[in-house]
């Protein structure tokens, strides 16, 4: 039975071709859809969680690094009746430091949805005012995927018979742009500011149960320097880079920073 022959109910089953050629063109188009061969949940899913990690990752590194660097130089400047203002100031860094970083994940997530919102806008006035340039483009994606001119043209109709239909297309594979997720700017904000918190707070900690600072000194950097190595060998899993030398240039780095501004404070309370 030809494509003519079928009744309606089976050609909105399938919309596109019938026959071996819509099951050709529905491979292709599920494949382009989802090219790591998962579900679009799942590719959200991952993509939601990917973002989530580099907040931490962003929050961390920094809640780590910058209030230890802190309270050594402080630790190297200030005397033992005076550790009280090693952590006044290590909270009001913290807290500084956590808004600072929140407003600029924010920033980030806004400009990530303005950018998106603008090229949206003129993806539709293209549509709009060059269809046929843009049926073009679309045209040239199927053919990429080995469809024949026959199941081209068909998707090509297909495809552009719903315009915001047609303008998601372009947008994601025109373009490569996923439509952001519109409290992304927030969360961010909410994930970065609480991770620099949640780091800060460990360098700082050991100062509130000690008298001297060259002591909290000691326990902070113990306990900053392993959690800035495993905080590294996670953070270079996630990214692909050798975990062990990863872990140590974390680590080095931070105990570099607090070195340095020891050093500096001592100098400079001379």
């Amino acid at each position: 039975m030809n494509s003519e022959q079928q009744p309606e109910s089976e050609t909105r089953k399938h919309p596109v071709a019938s026959g071996q050629n819509s099951g050709a063109l529905q491979q292709r188009t599920d494949d382009a859809h989802d090219h790591s061969g998962h579900g679009h949940s799942h590719a959200e899913e991952h993509m939601q969680s990917s973002e989530i990690l580099t907040d931490i990752v962003i929050g961390m590194s920094d809640g780590l690094t910058v209030p230890f660097a802190l309270a050594a130089g402080l630790s190297g400047a200030v005397g033992a009746d005076h550790i009280n203002l090693i952590w006044i100031a290590g909270l009001a860094e913290i807290a500084a430091g956590s808004i600072a970083m929140g407003l600029g994940g924010y920033l980030a997530g806004r400009t990530e949805t303005d950018h998106y919102q603008s090229e949206l806008k003129r993806e539709y006035e293209e549509v709009e005012k060059l269809p046929q340039q843009e049926k073009e483009e679309v045209r040239e994606f199927f053919a990429k995927l080995g469809l024949s001119e026959e199941v081209q043209e068909q998707a090509v109709n297909e495809m552009t018979r719903d315009k915001d239909k047609w303008v998601d297309f372009m947008m994601k594979y025109e373009l490569g742009l996923d439509r952001p997720d519109p409290r992304r700017a927030g969360k961010s904000a909410f994930n970065i500011g609480f991770s620099y918190i949640v780091g800060g707070l460990i360098p700082l900690s050991p100062y509130f149960f000690v008298t001297e600072g060259l002591t909290g000194l000691k326990i902070s950097a113990g306990i900053t320097l392993v959690c800035l190595f495993v905080f590294g060998f996670f953070k270079s899993k996630m990214t692909g880079v050798h975990p062990l030398s990863g872990a140590l240039r974390v680590m080095v780095i931070g105990a570099l920073a607090a070195g340095c501004a020891f050093a500096v404070a001592r100098l400079i309370a001379r």
